[in-house]
């Protein structure tokens, strides 16, 4: 074999193990497409072999205003604080960084006992957002901390969710909820 073909099978497998950790993770197939280099029919079998089921069908979301509702916000900006954290730390490839930020977010929402919110394509989307200056983060006012924000907050009057949650906040039934720990 030759050294350029021995490349080429390599990247191929690094693709395939690649697609198949962020299939295990929930992404969706667009997300697949954008960050592999195998083509559709080959990570639609990918799929359908790793999550035993045919991939979801519709398009990805496409408003920022998710991100932005009370407990949503929470969790995007735990995550994109981590994400943040490891662009800053370590050198990897950004979807590399995108999976160990998303790892680590689940671990901490486990750790926490709440139900995760933020799935990994939305995850993926944030960090799109973010990088499309379309969402950003800011400093609250009172507790310092950095949430996901609209682009033109006002950073010397923003009050983040955890120092003034909604009057409603905590009083769904059925749910882990924030407030409740």
């Amino acid at each position: 074999m030759s050294t350029r073909t021995i490349k080429s099978v390599l990247k191929d497998s690094q693709q395939i193990e690649r697609a198949a950790a962020l299939i295990q993770m929930g992404a969706r197939m667009q997300v697949l497409e954008s960050e592999t280099d195998l083509s559709y029919e080959r990570l639609l079998r990918l799929y359908k072999e790793v999550s035993g089921k045919s991939p979801s069908k519709g398009q990805l979301p496409f408003s920022t205003d998710w991100f932005l509702s009370w407990q949503e916000n929470i969790h995007s900006s735990l995550f994109l604080n981590i994400y943040e954290y490891l662009s800053k730390s370590i050198e990897l490839d950004a979807i590399d960084i995108l999976t160990k930020a998303y790892r680590l977010y689940s671990e901490q929402v486990q750790a926490a006992e709440i139900d995760a919110l933020l799935s990994f394509t939305r995850a993926w989307r944030l960090v799109k957002f973010v990088d499309a200056n379309m969402l950003n983060m800011t400093a609250c006012s009172q507790c310092t901390g950095k949430f996901v924000t609209e682009l033109y907050e006002n950073p010397k009057q923003y009050v983040c969710g955890l120092c003034n949650p909604p009057a409603r906040a905590g009083k769904c039934k059925g749910e882990r909820s924030l407030m409740l720990h």
